[in-house]
């Protein structure tokens, strides 16, 4: 009788944990789904629907066309395309390029070695905007090591390029590793390279080969759960970078600087054509739909490499 009791109190505290622990699940994923539902519903909703009190959910005029507007607000094809030969081509850059230097700060002593530990800590901790105006000045005149400013004054004028309104204000600093959050990606790396047996290296050497050849024959095909972190990462943030995007171009504005800037004005203004004024103006419907058009690819993105990643993050540099 006495086991049976225990038995039956066993089984009911495991119910009520079992319980406890949907409950919070599902609260969490509410909390977590609430806005992206909230967007696409109010994204096709007509504008009747939108003033109508009685419309929460389930819209009773599904009405497409404001993603229609959206494309044009956004001018779609155009910051698409600048996104990605801006943005997108300097995230794979920084990619590659912290891969190796988290590979040679891991591996490597060399004189300099905790200087350039300190200079990776510093990129992670000071935010871009304490150093936007001195970057800003140096891309705009930009010179190496005051070679070109020495030739400039011999030859009696100016001889150093911009970089303002190019892509190699975005391609340089990624192809340098010091780019959007490039101390952080080095940081991933290094921390996961120093968990790969320095057996498997030195197997390749005593096979005479180099560290390069060992980087790309041994370490980086070694290095996946960091390497799925790092281009999630990356990617991500660059996509959603607006802050340089808006700074350093003014000719090629990316999706994200498109999506910061857009107002009713500009709406009514791009959307005019089409009849369109401040009164009949389904504006709320629209900034959503504008919303649901910036999150599709990185949400199809994700959902590609989601479990790739969830691998990732526990053998990666980020936990333990």
């Amino acid at each position: 009788m006495k086991y049976s009791t225990l038995k039956i109190r066993k089984k009911t505290t495991e119910i009520f944990l079992s319980v406890l622990r949907y409950v919070f699940f599902i609260s969490f994923s509410y909390v977590l789904l609430y806005p992206f539902i909230y967007m696409v519903v109010g994204a096709i909703k007509s504008p009747t629907d939108i003033f109508d009190p009685t419309v929460e959910w389930l819209p009773k005029n599904i009405d497409f066309s404001n993603f229609a507007y959206a494309v044009k607000v956004l001018d779609l094809k155009n910051s698409i395309w600048n996104t990605f030969y801006l943005e997108i081509v300097a995230a794979i850059l920084q990619f590659i390029s912290c891969a190796v230097a988290g590979y040679g700060l891991s591996r490597f002593n060399f004189k300099g070695r905790k200087i350039m530990y300190f200079a990776m800590i510093l990129n992670i901790l000071v935010p871009v905007t304490m150093i936007i105006i001195p970057s800003y000045v140096n891309f705009s005149r930009m010179d190496i090591l005051g070679i070109l400013s020495l030739i400039s004054k011999i030859v009696g004028h100016d001889i150093r390029p911009s970089l303002i309104d190019t892509p190699g204000v975005f391609y340089l600093p990624s192809f340098l590793g010091v780019g959007l959050k490039g101390g952080l990606f080095i940081y991933i790396f290094s921390q996961f390279y120093k968990s790969i047996p320095k057996e498997l290296e030195e197997a390749a050497w005593v096979d005479g080969a180099g560290p390069i050849k060992t980087f790309v024959r041994i370490v980086a095909p070694s290095s996946g759960p960091a390497a799925i972190t790092v281009l999630l990462f990356s990617i991500v943030w660059h996509w959603n970078d607006y802050y340089l995007a808006q700074m350093y171009t003014s000719t090629t504005p990316t999706i994200s600087v498109e999506l910061n800037n857009f107002n009713l004005n500009e709406i009514v203004q791009v959307l005019g054509g089409d009849g369109l004024t401040q009164a009949n103006l389904n504006y709320v419907s629209i900034t959503l739909s504008v919303c649901v058009i910036f999150l599709i690819p990185m949400l199809i993105f994700y959902l590609l490499i989601q479990r790739k990643f969830i691998a990732s993050v526990a053998n990666s540099g980020i936990v333990g």
